[in-house]
């Protein structure tokens, strides 16, 4: 039997299930479409906690709260050189 072919036994397809679950979970999704934002994308926040992406900023005619931009994974866990060197 080929082993792309085979059986998912009940476990494994649970874990798997509860894997994907977790990732959808955590991350922001629009309020109107419910597409995940691309990142750099910015994101607008309203009065009632709705979450808008710029595409469907339109459909919302209050003014938003805050924005934000949409930050990958490794947002905050890179390293940034900084020269502290002074100018001579």
């Amino acid at each position: 039997m080929d082993a792309s072919t085979r059986p998912m036994p009940e476990l494994e397809l649970a874990l798997m299930r509860r894997g994907v679950d977790e990732l959808t979970a955590a991350r922001e999704c629009c309020g109107h479409c419910h597409r995940t934002p691309l990142i750099g994308e910015r994101v607008y926040t309203y009065r009632s906690g709705r979450l808008l992406c710029e595409l469907c900023r339109s459909v919302q005619r209050d003014t938003p709260l805050s924005s934000h931009i949409v930050h990958g994974p490794e947002f905050g866990h890179t390293m940034r050189i900084a020269d502290q060197r002074t100018a001579a």
